[in-house]
């Protein structure tokens, strides 16, 4: 059975040519989850990606805090651990 994905949820590629990257559950369209991550996928224009290709974490982003492709980028760096403060990512949740 193939995970559960939900907008605002933090997303792993475990295939293609992003493998590796995090990125950010946008929506759902028929057997695809759309995603971004600022960067190389906007928000305004996300990638819609196999559900079976990437791997879900147990950390999601506030949505209305992620509006802009900036404030994206920053959160999934924090959360990867490449911010320069070292400090943690204060957009993300993890579940309890």
């Amino acid at each position: 059975m193939a995970a559960m994905f939900k907008p605002g949820q933090i997303v792993q590629s475990i295939a293609g040519h992003d493998k590796g990257g995090f990125f950010l559950v946008t929506g759902m369209s028929g057997g695809y989850v759309l995603i971004a991550d600022g960067k190389a996928r906007k928000l305004g224009k996300p990638k819609r990606k196999n559900r079976l290709h990437i791997r879900p974490t147990n950390a999601s982003l506030e949505l209305s805090l992620t509006v802009t492709d900036k404030k994206l980028r920053n959160a999934l760096a924090a959360y990867r651990g490449e911010n320069d403060e070292g400090e943690e990512c204060k957009l993300c949740q993890s579940p309890m």
